[in-house]
């Protein structure tokens, strides 16, 4: 089996090298991030010093990691912490990322190079995000008995670990030494193959965007858009988000809307201007020309405002759920914010728990995105209600970082 695996695992490498010949720039820097990572590891020497390795798969998953990183750096301030990705849109974004000594690509996951990083990198404890579950890396992990921890874990019944043929992916799990997971349902299903080193923790994106509520923001441009108005957020949105907006806009006057759009590259902008029509406006344009006074939808096309801006919404769109599933919805709740979005949200506990506490609303629709909207705008008790339970529930999941940081601590 671990031949079949590994023999999967280079074809797609190939894969990706073929796709960046042909021009897929995401290939490209995923094929050139991973060259000559041997003799960066080798010229840093980590085996004289202790080193925490954080994994994550991309960007979502950081921000997972990202409080556990920064409580880490605390109690533990010597550490080398070494953090990687799996993809491009992790790794460039936060490459820069300045509590950790070193961002790196993960190597593919074939067993000479999982022997090699580990070797090199020689951790003294590792902490996997969500899901990543590379087997050749689990398999080594176990050989050598590395602390090693998946924090923010979720299991669902489908995945293999669970299949009548499960046992040899099963079987790496017993490389950590415990599983931090974010429902009861994960738990049992770890316990039911058996795992018993469970602890439902939550998750710890929630620890992320609390602090991030907190933190001084000002921008006075978005202020005066907003101007003590009901503002309806699209966040990280596609285009059935952006086809919401125009409906949302043309069916109610004295709202604003604000737009950030999950890509924001010039050509994207020009056919989104165009798209929402001639009152809206880009942030960076207002920057320069100043805010027009007809403006009622509001672009904003810089990178890292969405989560600050969320705290001037009524209610937020959260884009993606007509796709392959939600953005970040935690980003919005955490300033009692409730949030709607497309059918594709199942992956995701944060989204079920919100529904199920009246807080998020799934809509398949036009017609029933007017209506909950309409609702939210229209019947202020219904709303009051929602942005209620939003800060209950953030009050209620918060603490997973340093439930995850205790467990350490006491392990020490």
């Amino acid at each position: 089996m671990r031949t079949i695996y590994s023999t999967l695992i280079l074809l797609y490498g190939s894969a990706i090298r073929l796709a960046g010949l042909l021009g897929n720039s995401k290939a490209r820097l995923w094929q050139a991030g991973r060259q000559n990572w041997r003799k960066d590891l080798k010229r840093l020497n980590l085996n004289e010093q202790k080193t925490a390795w954080f994994h994550a798969a991309s960007l979502g998953e950081f921000e997972q990691a990202r409080p556990l990183i920064e409580e880490y750096k605390v109690r533990f301030p010597t550490h080398f912490i070494l953090l990687s990705f799996f993809s491009p849109s992790g790794y460039e974004i936060q490459k820069n990322y300045d509590l950790a000594n070193l961002v790196v690509y993960l190597p593919s996951d074939t067993k000479k190079n999982a022997r090699d990083f580990l070797n090199l990198v020689n951790p003294t404890n590792i902490f996997f995000i969500k899901y990543e579950f590379w087997f050749n890396y689990l398999n080594r992990i176990k050989e050598l008995q590395i602390n090693c921890y998946l924090i923010s874990g979720i299991f669902r019944r489908k995945q293999h670990f669970f299949s009548i043929y499960g046992n040899w992916f099963s079987n790496h799990l017993n490389a950590f030494s415990h599983f931090f997971v974010q429902n009861n349902s994960s738990k049992n299903l770890l316990n039911s193959i058996p795992f018993n080193n469970v602890t439902v923790s939550g998750d710890t994106r929630i620890d992320r965007v609390k602090k991030i509520a907190t933190e001084d923001f000002k921008n006075t441009l978005i202020e005066e858009f907003c101007d003590h108005e009901k503002v309806i957020i699209f966040g990280s949105s596609w285009k059935p988000e952006n086809e919401l907006a125009i409906k949302l806009h043309k069916a109610n006057s004295g709202i604003k809307i604000v737009v950030a759009p999950h890509e924001i590259d010039a050509n994207k902008m020009t056919q989104l201007k165009n798209l929402l029509g001639k009152k809206s406006q880009l942030l960076s344009n207002a920057k320069d020309f100043g805010l027009k006074k007809d403006s009622t939808i509001l672009v904003i096309d810089e990178i890292g405002l969405l989560s600050k801006v969320y705290r001037y919404a009524t209610f937020a769109v959260i884009g993606g759920g007509f796709g392959s599933g939600i953005h970040n919805t935690l980003e919005a709740v955490v300033y009692g914010c409730p949030v709607i979005f497309g059918p594709n949200y199942q992956k995701f506990q944060e989204a079920t728990d919100l529904l199920e506490a009246q807080v998020a609303f799934s809509i398949k629709n036009k017609e029933a995105f007017l209506q909950i909207s309409t609702r939210l705008l229209q019947d202020s008790k219904f709303l009051k209600n929602s942005q209620d339970r939003a800060r209950e529930y953030v009050k209620k999941n918060t603490g997973a970082t340093q439930l995850i940081m205790e467990h350490l601590l006491h392990k020490k």
